[in-house]
């Protein structure tokens, strides 16, 4: 009988080992310590799936073929497991335990520490050497191969489209790009696999750069400037166009002059504010591209916090009377 109860034990404590082989931190900061969280207030709360219904999401997410909101999202962090790890992420979030709070504040930490990091994406093009080689301001002599863009003559010229190459890291595991300016909409740093087109009910941007869960993720938040509406108030009111409460238009389809309206009244809201939804109008996914050219320019006063911070909102009616 003792024998039976120290394989039985033996076989459970192997069993646990493989259930934490695979270590569930990573996942606490969204769906929490017991996965008793709506992860980014989207998700389904995975401590009430069944084991089966765990490993259908994560192997769909793995294809592609699962998932909504965060489907892109959830498949750059399931993309290198293997079945044998999910089975063990599966078995070790029903297994109840949950994950220890020194484990989970451990990888909060260095996903923070990564985030902090913040890289010259121009490091490379902006070398004295390269400027200095390519200043045709020094040379005596310019041959047809170095004036303008061309590296052969015309002759010999063959034209092709530059190899582009977006696999960058997934979200959360990328260093952060420094502003190429003050206020520059800062560039994508993680590969945006599954999260475009962005539209209106479908952004998953929004998962994690929502200030109210940025923080925990290491994410740069949606700034102040975004949740502002700046445009003038205009309504159809008795037939007449009316813009910030002065009438601009009439019935007959005169629109008047508008120009005389400077400024239109802040107002500052407690959502995104819809025009700004397209995050992609001004935020750029990375590739590794080599330029043709150096890059001479120097932004003036990018220096701390402005590399990697905003004050656009503080900004915006800056010489506007």
């Amino acid at each position: 009988m003792t024998k039976v109860i120290k394989v039985i034990a033996l076989g459970s404590l192997l069993a646990s080992s493989a259930s934490y082989a695979v270590s569930t931190a990573a996942c606490a900061g969204c769906h929490g310590q017991h996965f008793e969280k709506h992860a980014m207030g989207k998700s389904k709360i995975v401590k009430d799936m069944s084991k089966a219904d765990i490993l259908v999401a994560l192997k769909g997410y793995k294809a592609g073929t699962y998932g909504g909101a965060m489907k892109g999202l959830m498949k750059g962090q399931v993309a290198s497991l293997s079945n044998a790890d999910m089975k063990a992420i599966a078995d070790a979030i029903k297994s109840g335990a949950g994950t220890a709070t020194d484990k989970a504040t451990a990888h909060a930490s260095a996903a923070a520490v990564a985030q902090a990091k913040v890289i010259d994406i121009n490091a490379k093009v902006c070398t004295p050497q390269r400027l200095k080689k390519e200043d045709l301001g020094n040379k005596k002599v310019v041959s047809t191969t170095t004036l303008g863009l061309r590296k052969s003559t015309l002759f010999n010229e063959n034209i092709e489209p530059a190899k582009i190459k977006y696999d960058r890291p997934a979200p959360g595991a990328a260093p952060k790009f420094e502003r190429a300016y003050v206020n520059a909409p800062p560039m994508i740093p993680h590969s945006v696999d599954g999260m475009l087109p962005i539209t209106r009910k479908n952004n998953q941007c929004l998962g994690c750069h929502m200030p109210d869960v940025a923080k925990s993720v290491g994410a740069t938040p949606i700034p102040p400037s975004h949740f502002t509406n700046y445009r003038p108030t205009t309504v159809y009111k008795n037939g007449e166009l009316v813009k910030e409460g002065k009438v601009v238009g009439i019935a007959k389809g005169d629109m008047g002059n508008v120009g005389d309206i400077k400024l239109a009244k802040v107002k500052k809201l407690n959502h995104l504010y819809q025009g700004r939804y397209n995050c992609t109008q001004c935020h750029a996914p990375q590739a590794d591209v080599k330029t043709a050219v150096g890059n001479t320019f120097k932004p003036a006063g990018l220096t701390g916090k402005f590399k990697s911070h905003s004050n656009l909102a503080n900004m915006m009616d800056e010489g506007v009377k």
